[in-house]
């Protein structure tokens, strides 16, 4: 007698985003091709778990074409650092198995994303940064390199001269950094087994100086996987830093037993608010329920649920 399988429902989360994003200074061909650049995330990612593929082979490939889509903060759309180059920072975590991979300050990384998965499985290690990681890439023979300027992009250029000349005029003070971003994307995936895998990608502050790395490739900070739920954060960094914010988020989930969005807004609209951070995050659980939740005037955001309806978003539809 033949035996029958039944696979789980599936799910996948993406953000490309958090900031002050107004909806009078986002043209509609702006509007349409960030939202394209979202869709073909979803479809890639999509694609990888309708086949029967891992929740973390889906969250590489959603955040690798998010990676390579002008459009967002990472990768081919990174912003430029006060030396007008780029410094680029991933990490991957895997739920079941709590492994996790990251890289910080690599500048030559065509997917950042894809060598912090490479550091979890392929080094004893969990995190390499600068020149060592670059050296790692080398023993790698599926990690493409490329110049700095392959991330340069005309509007991440006056992104950089309109923030030194703000810094001018405020005498050399950075001044009030809220909003002042559209920084990291980020995937979360179930796959048909139960498994939950994050990644999360940035190319971190427009202007940022002296190596300056934020909470993406911090694992418990920007980026969480359990075999609960996953977690991938965007905002001002260094209040997810003193937050843990994606792992304060599972934390009470698992601790408390706070639902997701309950969990989710608590740290997001409360904690990180409190200290005088913003930003948002993406979620889901083991059952599939996608939460998204920002504090900020806008958030690139896209999801598939279990029952396969899936939608893009910007503002606060």
């Amino acid at each position: 007698m033949e035996r029958k399988t039944h696979s789980r429902p599936t799910a996948l989360v993406i953000h490309g985003g958090a900031g002050v994003i107004e909806r009078d200074q986002l043209g509609a061909d702006d509007e349409r091709d960030i939202r394209a650049g979202l869709d073909a995330a979803l479809d890639a990612g999509h694609a990888v778990l309708a086949s029967g593929g891992s929740a973390l082979d889906a969250v590489e490939a959603a955040a690798r074409a998010l990676e390579d889509s002008p459009r967002f903060n990472a990768g081919h759309g990174a912003v430029f650092d006060a030396e007008g180059r780029h410094e680029l920072d991933a990490s991957v975590m895997e739920g079941h198995t709590r492994r996790a991979g990251a890289v910080a300050g690599v500048t030559t990384i065509r997917n950042p994303v894809s060598l912090a998965r490479a550091v979890m499985e392929h080094s004893p290690h969990v995190m390499l940064i600068g020149a060592g990681a670059e050296a790692f890439a080398d023993t790698r023979a599926d990690i493409e390199r490329v110049p700095n300027a392959y991330f340069d992009t005309p509007h991440r250029r006056r992104e950089l001269e309109q923030a030194q000349a703000r810094e001018r005029a405020d005498a050399g003070n950075a001044g009030d950094l809220k909003g002042k971003y559209f920084g990291t994307i980020g995937a979360v995936a179930l796959d048909a087994q139960g498994r939950i895998a994050t990644a999360t990608s940035t190319g971190g502050m427009t202007n940022k100086r002296w190596g300056r790395v934020g909470d993406t490739p911090l694992v418990g900070a920007g980026t969480w996987a359990d075999e609960r739920c996953g977690v991938s954060g965007t905002g001002w960094g260094e209040f997810f830093i003193r937050c843990a914010v994606a792992h304060d988020i599972a934390a009470r989930v698992e601790y408390r037993g706070d639902t997701l969005q309950d969990a989710i807004d608590d740290v997001i609209l409360r904690a990180v608010p409190t200290l005088g951070g913003d930003g948002g995050a993406i979620a889901l659980d083991r059952a599939g329920n996608v939460v998204m939740s920002f504090n900020t005037s806008g958030m690139y955001r896209g999801w598939i649920r279990p029952d396969g309806t899936r939608g893009t978003a910007i503002f606060r539809e």
